[in-house]
């Protein structure tokens, strides 16, 4: 999976840091997702996801560079907070 980051991460040192934290939290939360409504057979390793992550808005969502087949089926439920920003 990848993220996207909707800021710009490559001169501050202090916010790499913080996004790398980020994307550990995030990602074990988003593969439960996953595995829960993706059948393994179509996408086994999750390499073909993406998520925009706005670390000033607050947000995660699943980005429309997703296949469509997966946009399609996950964008709806796909929780628009899946980590509470508010503990980072």
């Amino acid at each position: 999976m990848t993220f996207n980051w909707l800021i710009n991460i490559n001169g501050d040192p202090l916010l790499k840091s913080y996004c790398v934290e980020l994307e550990y939290q995030l990602r074990p939360k988003i593969t439960k997702f996953l595995i829960s409504r993706v059948d393994p057979d179509r996408c086994y390793d999750f390499s073909c996801f993406q998520f925009d992550v706005d670390v000033e808005g607050k947000n995660i969502s699943l980005s429309e560079n997703t296949p469509s087949t997966f946009y399609q089926l996950l964008q709806a439920d796909f929780p628009k907070s899946i980590l509470d920003f508010s503990r980072m």
